[in-house]
């Protein structure tokens, strides 16, 4: 699933920006949904998710440890 994510922690990138994360996070919402660009009637849900998903990520990237360092600061 979503083989066009890729891996946004150290060691694999070594610096990830919002636009990193929010272009995962797009892709993400596209493969669940089935649409590449939702029709009008569920814009709003779209985007609400991809805010949604952008937040959660960048979350978990911001807590993760990796070998004893946290992923990003």
């Amino acid at each position: 699933m979503c083989r066009s994510i890729k891996t946004l922690r150290p060691p694999a990138t070594d610096e990830v920006t919002e636009d990193d994360i929010r272009a995962a996070a797009l892709q993400y919402v596209r493969k669940v949904s089935g649409f590449r660009s939702p029709a009008a009637h569920n814009q709003a849900v779209f985007d609400r998710a991809v805010e949604e998903v952008t937040r959660a990520t960048a979350a978990l990237l911001d807590d993760l440890e990796v070998r004893g360092t946290r992923a990003r600061s």
